[in-house]
């Protein structure tokens, strides 16, 4: 089912979502938000490191400068997602209650937390979740040897199957359903992963620059 090529795409993928189970076990063991306050630092400094260390197998990644257009489209995706984001927060589009990241510490702002936190979701997120999302599953399920299939031949079902899955990766389901679609329509037209993480990376960025400094602590 899977080629070594796979490994490279899922594991810094797996390794971020191991260290939200952590997180959900030692929050139930007891700890609060204060003694979890570092760990995001420690679970993206690992999936930086596995993405650092697999860096020679993402051919993908290979830099070729995108065109205007493709530049100009990957950013307006990326706002527009972002300002649906903050807005498609209803109860019924929403998993449970997420506790976010508060960055305060006696009425205060951690800056160095803050901007590792921000850095982290604008910076390795996008490059780790469009690598796995995108490039492997949704590739993927067209054929196991999903290198060698062309994005924009990606057909319904891998689609909708990999939109759906991104989006209840996230409380905000719905949000996450229509920035899965966006970030996977990018993707199908440029033909290049940089377009979906550049798109990813400003809607995470701009994201986070507003719950700084509006202190909706929640959405992170």
């Amino acid at each position: 089912m899977f080629n070594r090529a796979a490994l490279p795409r899922v594991v810094p993928f797996l390794i971020y979502l191991s260290f939200i189970a952590l997180a959900d076990v030692l929050t139930r063991l007891g700890w609060d938000a204060g003694q979890l306050r570092c760990l995001y630092t420690v679970k993206i400094g690992a999936v930086l490191l596995a993405l650092l260390y697999y860096r020679r197998r993402y051919s993908e990644l290979r830099w070729k400068t995108p065109s205007p257009a493709v530049l100009i489209q990957a950013a307006l995706a990326g706002f527009l997602v972002f300002f649906l984001w903050i807005r498609l927060n209803a109860g019924w589009m929403t998993l449970g209650a997420s506790a976010g990241f508060d960055p305060r510490v006696q009425g205060g702002i951690d800056w160095p937390l803050a901007l590792i936190r921000l850095a982290g979701a604008a910076l390795v997120v996008p490059v780790m979740e469009e690598l796995f999302w995108r490039s492997f599953l949704l590739r993927w399920i067209e054929s196991a040897d999903f290198l060698q299939v062309d994005p924009s031949r990606v057909r319904y079902k891998a689609f909708i199957s990999t939109v759906i899955l991104f989006g209840f990766e996230h409380n905000l389901w719905l949000a996450g359903i229509v920035a899965g679609a966006a970030y996977t329509v990018l993707y199908s037209r440029s033909a290049t992963l940089w377009s979906p993480i550049l798109a990813h990376g400003i809607t995470n960025g701009v994201l986070g620059l507003w719950i700084i400094t509006t202190g909706h602590w929640s959405y992170w």
